[in-house]
């Protein structure tokens, strides 16, 4: 894997926009193509920054009021893609898929929601798909790609961005995929927990599922631990 890796191109998706403005000037300053989403994207273009669509970029519209968004090849291509594997080279290329270099993603705010007694519903849709995938897919990569997931992680990345002249290091990308991974761990260790409370059980491991559609003839089975 490369050590320092320039940041040409990045993709930022945000529901706390804190920071946010800084960051998208200082990537602009420095000739970062960004991509973005939604809310994300009005926040930085009122900000005076210039941005790429998400929707306009795959060429696919945002729909199911946002539920489908950035699950598209040509974003998850751009992060997964192994730089320097001719396999993935040829790959990209064949479908127009350029590389993304950082990540910058945190997430719906499931656990403000769960805790402030919301609707079932409302907190159904505070449940983060497109953003864990986003952020899962870039740790994975970090051999060539930065992710942060809080806005407190801009300042350390700006530092060494601007000390190694618009890139990182493998040692700072590391650190982070696995402040990512941790992330999305606790994130999703949050849902469980809701539904375990949701179905009145203390372990969502031990949850039991009916396997006849009949209540007098139910079995019931336990659901494995994993997949």
């Amino acid at each position: 894997m490369s050590d320092i890796v320039p940041v040409k191109r990045a993709l930022l998706s945000v529901s706390d926009k804190t920071g946010l403005a800084d960051l998208g000037a200082v990537l602009q300053e420095n000739g970062v193509e960004i991509l973005s989403t939604g809310g994300t994207a009005r926040a930085l273009r009122e900000s005076g920054i210039k941005i790429t669509d998400v929707s306009d970029y795959t060429g696919f519209p945002e729909m199911m009021g946002g539920r489908v968004k950035t699950l598209h090849p040509k974003i998850h291509g751009g992060l997964l893609a192994l730089r320097g594997d001719q396999e993935h080279t040829d790959a990209a290329e064949a479908h127009e898929i350029p590389p993304i270099d950082l990540l910058v993603c945190n997430l719906y705010p499931f656990e403000e929601t769960a805790r402030s007694n919301s609707s079932y519903n409302d907190c159904v849709e505070n449940m983060d798909i497109g953003g864990p995938a986003m952020i899962r897919a870039a740790a994975k990569n970090h051999g060539s790609v930065t992710v942060l997931v809080e806005p407190t992680d801009y300042e350390i990345f700006l530092k060494e961005f601007r000390l190694n002249n618009g890139g990182t290091t493998l040692h700072l990308r590391k650190s982070f995929a696995a402040k990512a991974y941790a992330r999305t761990a606790a994130y999703d260790s949050e849902i469980a927990s809701w539904f375990s409370d949701e179905l009145h059980i203390k372990n969502p491991n031990s949850c039991l599922l009916y396997t006849s559609p009949s209540p007098r003839d139910a079995t019931l089975s336990r659901m494995p631990s994993s997949a």
